[in-house]
Order: C-alpha cells, then structure tokens, then sequence
C-alpha cells in the first residue's frame, strides 16, 4: 500500500519544475504526502503538504519514489534504496538522452504514477551488486550498486594490470585501460560502450568486461550470478594511480594492496516499468535496430 511518495529531480533541472508542481498537485489532491530532498525543493518552490528532507533519507520514510532525470539520477536513487536495505519501488521519468533506466515519458507520467499507486503497474525486479573495497582486510568502500563497478587508471594515460579471481580461482591478469563488473542492468551502460554484450536483466549472471585492453585475449566473460569476483592490482602493476568507482557515483584510490570483492545483493530494485512498452521496445528505440 502507498502512503507516501518521493519525488526527486537531477539536480539543477528547472525544465522539471512545472511537471514537479504537477505530481505534487495530484499527490495531494489523493491525499498522499510527498516528500521531496532538498534539491527538489528548491526547485519546486512553495508548495503545500510537501515534506523536504535530505536525499539520503528520502527513500527510508516512502513507499514509492518518482525521478525526474535521466539515468544518472535514478542510480543515485537506486544505490540509496539498497543501501537502506529497502525495496521501494522506482518510477523513473525521462529527462535524459538515452534512459534506458527512465523509461517512463512525460505524457505517460501520472497515467504511470497512478497505476503504482493502485498497485497495477508493470513492476521490473533487477539484481544490484554488493560490492566491497577492501585494504589490509579492513573495508573502506561499502556499497550496494545497480549497475556496475569500475576500476580505472588515473590521470596519466598508461596501462592498468589487474588480477581477475572467480570464487577464489584465479581466472587472469587484464591489461587495460580498467575492468568493468556489472549486472545485467549495467550492461547497456558503460559494459555496452566499452564493447561487452547486452545481457537480459532477467538472467542471472555478472559480467566481466576489459576496457580497451591490450590483448585481444582479454574478452568480456559472462559467468553465474552467485559467483564472488576478486579483482586486485596484478604482480606486475606500477605505481600509478587507479581509481575504483560504483555506479559512477562515488569513488576511491585503488592501491596496489587493495582488493575490490563483488558480488550479487540479497535484495532486489524494483522498478516501475512503461505501460506501453516492454524491455525489447527500449532496446530497439534507444540502439536504433532495424533503422536504416
């Protein structure tokens, strides 16, 4: 049962402002709370029977969240909800160029806000990753990610060595320019760009994919979704530097004795999907299949 609703915007969106006004319009008229984060405030301006609290907070205290933006805002949302632990559902409304995660438009908005409320939408369960960065067995990264984890040189354009284990088996040393693990979520992400295959989020699988690497022995590999991947600096790595990052949204220095350990979270994201189109839909829409 929904009895109260987030709504958060990408930051700096004033294109949003007047869809914000209406959605917290219509809440109240069914007299459902919307809660909003600070950002989305400021954009909406004065508003009655709006509660603003911080982005970090929001989806604790709702039962369904609404974004406005493109993909990148959605993640944001999405590393919250399952870092909380939680499984609010997400309808993500299409600010973005490509939004294969916000697949909702805006003339399909309310008509989608309502059948979520009425608990009639399409729902899309997708598996989000656990991933941990770990240096001399203490943890200084802990998060829950929807699509992918990444680790990548630093500023001098060189390349990175790194040591690939799956459930403590040693696979290969990749040299690249990084190495992407993702979900099937991910892999229309930077797992797409980066060459790696467009997986079914209903699949159960993690995929592992070099970025431009420097062999062509170095593929990306599909493997079983419960699998636990290790991915530390390899024997022959130098000194420079490296980064690892979740979701594109947070980052840290990779040292040479660090490990970053991955694997599939207990809990699910639930997304809200379009009612008038199905996975295969966006994926022709947004690639472009068939046109010519």
């Amino acid at each position: 049962m929904i009895t109260a609703v987030g709504i958060v915007a990408k930051r700096g969106l004033t294109a949003a402002a007047p869809h914000l006004v209406r959605l917290t319009e219509w809440l109240t008229g069914r007299g459902l709370p919307a809660v909003v984060d600070h950002d989305t405030a400021a954009l909406i301006g004065s508003a009655e029977n709006v509660r603003v609290v911080s982005r970090d907070d929001l989806p604790g205290l709702v039962d369904l969240v609404v974004v406005l933006g493109g993909d990148g805002t959605l993640l944001g949302i999405a590393d919250r909800v399952g870092g909380a632990g939680r499984q609010t559902p997400i309808l993500g409304v299409n600010f973005g160029r490509l939004g294969f995660l916000t697949e909702v438009t805006l003339p399909e908005m309310l008509a989608a806000l309502a059948a979520a409320v009425d608990g009639t939408a399409p729902m899309q369960e997708r598996a989000m990753l656990h991933a941990r960065a770990m240096s001399g067995g203490t943890a200084y990264a802990d998060h829950i990610v929807l699509n992918d984890v990444v680790i990548t040189k630093g500023a001098i354009s060189r390349l990175i060595y790194l040591a690939v284990s799956v459930d403590d088996h040693f696979v290969t040393n990749v040299k690249a320019d990084g190495l992407i693990i993702g979900s099937p979520t991910g892999s229309t992400a930077y797992n797409l760009a980066a060459g790696g295959p467009i997986v079914h989020p209903g699949v159960d699988a993690l995929l592992i994919t070099p970025i431009a690497p420097h062999t062509l022995g170095n593929r990306p590999i599909v493997i079983p979704g419960g699998s636990t991947i290790s991915v530390r600096a390899a024997a022959d790595s130098s000194k420079d530097e490296m980064f690892v990052t979740f979701d594109g949204q947070t980052g840290f220095p990779f040292g040479l004795e660090d490990v970053v350990i991955v694997t599939r979270a207990e809990r699910r994201l639930r997304l809200v999907g379009s009612p008038t189109r199905g996975y295969y839909d966006t994926l022709r829409q947004k690639l472009h299949w068939g046109d010519r």
